[in-house]
């Protein structure tokens, strides 16, 4: 099986899918469909909703195959 991971930026966000890993509980679909769309290519649109809702959402998965991360720079 090939080790696929897709990255889908917003600017603050990236999100981060393996298709490898998906389960089809489709948590993601149902809670954010503006961002989460199967019938659009690429299916995921980081910018269609805020950093918030889509941290939120993607955090739901069950599988693991989403998952985040910060695009900004830690202040140290």
């Amino acid at each position: 099986m090939t080790d696929i991971t897709k990255h889908y930026s917003n600017g603050t966000i990236t999100v981060h899918w393996r298709p490898e890993l998906c389960t089809h509980s489709a948590k993601c679909v149902s809670n954010l469909p503006t961002v989460f769309d199967v019938r659009r290519r690429p299916w995921i649109d980081a910018s269609a909703a805020s950093t918030s809702e889509i941290i939120r959402v993607v955090e739901m998965c069950p599988s693991g195959a989403l998952s985040w991360s910060n695009d900004t720079p830690d202040d140290k």
